[in-house]
């Protein structure tokens, strides 16, 4: 089968000579064949799994096109799906159509088609990557049942109360121990295949409770027994180098692991609480590339914008939204367009979120003295032509940030403000004067991220005439250049949802998108700027630049079906709340 799987890749040009001998060189040693070539990156995951159902005459099937429903998973007990390498794909009431790890088991045929004839059923195999299939089948056992098992292993271990020492020694043989190791790998591993971008390990009461925040919304995923949960903490406090015996102060920390051949940094926060302590655990994809602005989800004619005002020699970008709103990710994506071998980009991080070959990214580490500010004037002697400072915190900073710009710089940053309109008023409460505002900044964004629908259960949503009457006046509010061509105001306004699946856990989301308002520092702006920024003559002026608000993009994003009405709601509450 190996040869005819061969012939078939050198046919079609999808492997060489070269990579040929190795990949036998390495079956030589022990590896199967999609081991050695696609192991060793000679040949992608997706061709191989093609050229196998080729060999074997079987259907190919692309599991991530395919929305499977729970029933159809749970035909096959779930032992089987785990002792053969067997998920079902699809059912019509006779024929159970399965992908195996291992099409040429002989005993996964035996044991499947032995339990689909006690039934009445008949058996259809197809070849899928085995990557897909390792993750369905991981999905398919659970967080809850490969934690079970450790916890299971561990009760007898943690509920004694003779157990409970305060010696240090004795703890740390403890949390070595293979249960509590194992639920908090199984933890970190869950949670980033699931997408979170942080864990929260807290203590509830007579219960430990985990917690992700997947799309920005916190949802509990485990609940523990109270005994656990000291040895969870002490376990992460073990891994990311932290004093196991201090339980009075906060403590900072790093993890880094290699996670479905990612590497995954987790930024460890433990917090003390009352009697216990509390863990969160920010979760930062270090392999991960920058995304373009696009991706993000900016309109073309605000990409157009942006593009303009970060290819100026000198001045300021400043974006502002609140934490978790994708500020930082929005600068890189900047930063990205404009890295090439004749420009001098260094940035000063807390944390580094993106590596860029090519860009000087230096960590801040204000415990040694290495603040934002310190990092700043030490820039300013590399000779950089784009600068980009992490977060203008106090006024040190602001007018480090500032000088650069008037010297020459292009220096990217974020703020905490609750708007665009928010950025002159709290540089100038910093103490930074009008007039070096007005000649230095070229753009102000604020932004906000909205849950995008999944695109498997999206489908039109019904609304009450009262919530389609305001967002029918809003819509009649935005300027034409940002409506479709063929937008006709007299038809009904259509929006859509998501149903809930199992690509998307029965939430109906599955990502995020930027939603974004701007505001250009024209020569009239400038002018406003230095009187002092009133406000009226802003929104004034802003109306001339046929802007529109985050609620206005918004709603333009629910009618393109990319997010739903009710997060249009939440960021205009959340916008009004911090107003």
């Amino acid at each position: 089968m190996d040869e005819k799987i061969l012939d078939i890749l050198l046919k079609q040009q999808l492997v060489d000579q070269k990579a040929l001998g190795i990949a036998k060189d390495l079956m030589a040693r022990g590896k199967t064949l999609e081991q050695a070539l696609v192991g060793g990156r000679y040949v992608k995951e997706m061709d191989f799994a093609k050229a196998k159902a080729e060999a074997l005459a079987l259907p190919f099937v692309d599991l991530t096109e395919r929305v499977i429903p729970k029933e159809t998973l749970e035909l096959i007990p779930q032992d089987t799906k785990e002792t053969y390498g067997a998920v079902p794909t699809a059912f019509d009431g006779k024929v159970l159509e399965v992908a195996l790890l291992n099409p040429q088991d002989l005993r996964a045929s035996e044991a499947l088609e032995f339990m689909a004839a006690d039934k009445g059923w008949s058996i259809k195999y197809v070849v899928a990557p085995s990557s897909q299939i390792t993750s369905l089948l991981r999905k398919l056992r659970g967080l809850g049942v490969e934690v079970a098992t450790a916890l299971a292993q561990a009760k007898g271990k943690f509920e004694k109360k003779e157990e409970k020492t305060e010696e240090v020694g004795r703890l740390e043989e403890i949390i070595k121990g293979a249960p509590v190791s194992r639920m908090v790998s199984v933890i970190m591993r869950h949670a980033v295949e699931g997408g979170a971008s942080d864990i929260h390990i807290e203590p509830l009461g007579n219960e430990s409770r985990v917690r992700y925040r997947i799309d920005g919304v916190l949802r509990t995923t485990l609940v523990l027994p109270i005994y656990v949960h000291p040895a969870l903490v002490s376990r992460i406090k073990v891994l990311a180098n932290l004093k196991l015996d201090e339980t009075r102060v906060p403590q900072d920390g790093r993890i880094t692991q290699e996670i479905s051949g990612r590497n995954i940094d987790f930024r460890v926060s433990i917090l003390p609480v009352v009697d216990n302590e509390k863990v969160v655990m920010r979760i930062l994809d270090t392999s991960a590339t920058a995304p373009t602005l696009e991706n993000l989800g900016y309109r073309k004619e605000h990409v157009a914008i942006i593009d303009a005002e970060i290819h100026r020699p000198f001045g300021m970008v400043l974006v502002t939204g609140p934490t978790g709103s994708g500020k930082s990710t929005t600068l890189f994506a900047a930063l990205t367009s404009l890295n090439s071998e004749g420009v001098n980009i260094s940035t000063l991080e807390d944390p580094v979120e993106y590596y860029i070959k090519g860009v000087n990214q230096s960590q801040i580490k204000p415990e040694v003295g290495y603040t934002f500010a310190a990092g700043l004037r030490a820039l300013l002697r590399q000779d950089p032509n784009v600068i980009m400072v992490g977060e203008i915190r106090d006024r040190e900073t602001a007018e480090l940030a500032i000088h650069a710009s008037l010297t020459g710089h292009l220096v990217f940053s974020t703020l905490h403000t609750n708007d665009v309109f928010g950025i002159v008023p709290r540089l100038v409460d910093m103490g930074v004067e009008p007039f070096l505002l007005a000649a230095t900044l070229n753009i102000g964004i604020a932004q906000r991220l909205a849950r995008k629908i999944c695109q498997a259960c999206k489908e039109p949503q019904e609304l009450e005439q009262k919530t389609l009457d305001i967002l029918r006046k809003d819509v009649l509010t935005i300027p034409k250049r940002y409506l479709d061509a063929d937008f006709d105001p007299a038809k009904p306004l259509v929006f859509y949802h998501g149903k809930g699946c199992a690509r998307c856990g029965n939430t109906g989301y599955q990502g995020r998108i930027a939603i974004d308002e701007m505001i250009q520092f024209t020569d009239h702006m400038k002018r406003i700027v230095e009187k002092g920024f009133p406000i009226a003559e802003v929104r004034a002026e802003i109306a001339k630049q046929d802007s529109i608000t985050m609620r206005q993009d918004a709603i333009l994003k629910a009618l393109a079906g990319s997010t739903t009405v009710e997060e249009v709601l939440r960021l205009s509450q959340e916008a009004q709340e911090d107003l």
